[in-house]
């Protein structure tokens, strides 16, 4: 495991979701390694409760941003840890729950917030941006080459009112983008639907500022590991690791911050995809602090 788990050594989870790579941790590091498990889902934090409860105190969950992870190991007098993961992926139970609007599948309120004490919903943006503004979110956050008649079809709806639902939205993209030019292997609403989830939750600025102030809190040694899911996040790890990797912005002569470990994403084997399908666009990317 490139996280390379130790007995005795201190990790921080990220991205904690349900629990699963906490547990993993927890497992490997026996009898006395500890984990750090962070996530803004309340939800996710409940789940992991339950499922990290009979590690005890070897487990500590909060409630809180990656990007307040200073924050958080002040707050328990540690200085470093010996590695970090994040994993980018949207939970099981965040796609399911028709209430949390992430998932086009079913019929629910456009929400998408990861983290529900914040104000700003999916259905805010769609009823509130211009064309323009629609438009951007769908190309930068998207990649959505449709995205100039999505924007078009999303304000001719709202002429007739507000759209509030998941079937709704999903309903004009499918209509907006020509039958012919519908994807294969994908649904024609994937694209919207994943611009403003990274809208609503700022997840590629998190993630840029992740990589940012993360190294700082591992010791010489330690990894930093990340599972990302499309390329637009792919794309900010590969280059903020070569960044740290030829040192860190400013001073006349820069020394590098870590070493990677991965000159290529490290991706599911195709028995992994067969088993878990959600896998099967994941891209691991590690690198050690020097």
């Amino acid at each position: 495991m490139l996280l390379r788990c130790q007995p005795g050594r201190t990790y921080v989870d990220a991205t904690l979701g349900g629990g699963g790579h906490a547990l993993e941790i927890l497992r490997r590091t026996a009898p006395d390694g500890m984990v750090m498990g962070l996530d803004w889902d309340e939800e996710a934090i409940s789940e992991a409760k339950k499922a990290l409860m009979p590690f005890g105190e070897r487990a500590k969950i909060f409630h809180e941003n990656f990007i307040h992870l200073g924050d958080v190991l002040k707050e328990m007098n540690i200085e470093q840890v010996d590695g970090i993961l994040l994993d980018l992926g949207l939970s099981s139970f965040q796609l399911e729950k028709e209430t949390r609007g992430f998932s086009f599948r079913g019929e629910g309120p456009l929400d998408m917030r990861m983290d529900r004490r914040m104000d700003r919903t999916a259905s805010d943006l769609i009823n509130s941006l211009s064309e323009r503004e629609l438009e951007e979110t769908l190309v930068q956050y998207g990649e959505e080459r449709w995205a100039k008649r999505i924007a078009k079809a999303i304000l001719r709806e709202r002429m007739r009112g507000s759209i509030e639902t998941t079937q709704a939205l999903s309903k004009i993209v499918r209509h907006a983008i020509p039958r012919r030019f519908h994807p294969r292997k994908i649904d024609p609403a994937t694209r919207t639907f994943q611009a403003l989830r990274i809208h609503v939750n700022d997840e590629l600025e998190n993630l840029i500022k992740m990589l940012e102030i993360g190294w700082r809190f591992l010791r010489q040694g330690g990894r930093m590991c990340i599972i990302s899911f499309h390329s637009l996040e792919d794309r900010i790890v590969k280059e903020g690791f070569r960044r740290l990797e030829k040192g860190e912005a400013g001073g006349s002569n820069p020394l590098p911050v870590v070493s990677i470990l991965t000159r290529r994403p490290v991706t599911p084997s195709e028995e992994e995809k067969k088993r878990n399908p959600r896998s099967r666009s994941a891209k691991l990317r590690c690198a050690e602090k020097v």
